[in-house]
């Protein structure tokens, strides 16, 4: 438990230096515009500092790579679904068998 801590702590730390750090050296206001054929176009530019748009750009790439990871491993899920149920009705046919006193296939010799 205590090195859990000390790693966390020695990963958290650098990592909230370097934001910070990173948040005050970016506080100019620079705008964001979506229109690529007129720049100049006040309605459609957003003011900002520039660390907001870089955090949120960081955390954009975060949350898309984190979905993309998750509708990649359905095929993981589905077979491990498929294979709980098949291991459920394997118990309960095994369950129901012995209360019916199934002799067993398998030869103890």
């Amino acid at each position: 438990m205590v090195a859990k801590r000390v790693v966390t702590i020695v990963i958290l730390v650098p990592l909230a230096v370097i934001l910070i750090a990173l948040s005050v050296a970016n506080r100019e206001t620079v705008g964001l515009t979506i229109d690529p054929f007129n720049p100049g176009n006040p309605a459609l530019t957003y003011q900002a500092p520039l660390f907001i748009w870089l955090f949120g750009a960081l955390i954009l790439g975060a949350l898309i790579g984190a979905a993309v990871t998750w509708l990649t491993q359905g095929k993981h899920r589905r077979r491990e679904r498929r294979y709980k149920k098949e291991a459920s009705e394997l118990l309960e046919r095994a369950e129901s068998a012995e209360k019916r006193h199934v002799p067993s296939t398998v030869s103890k010799a």
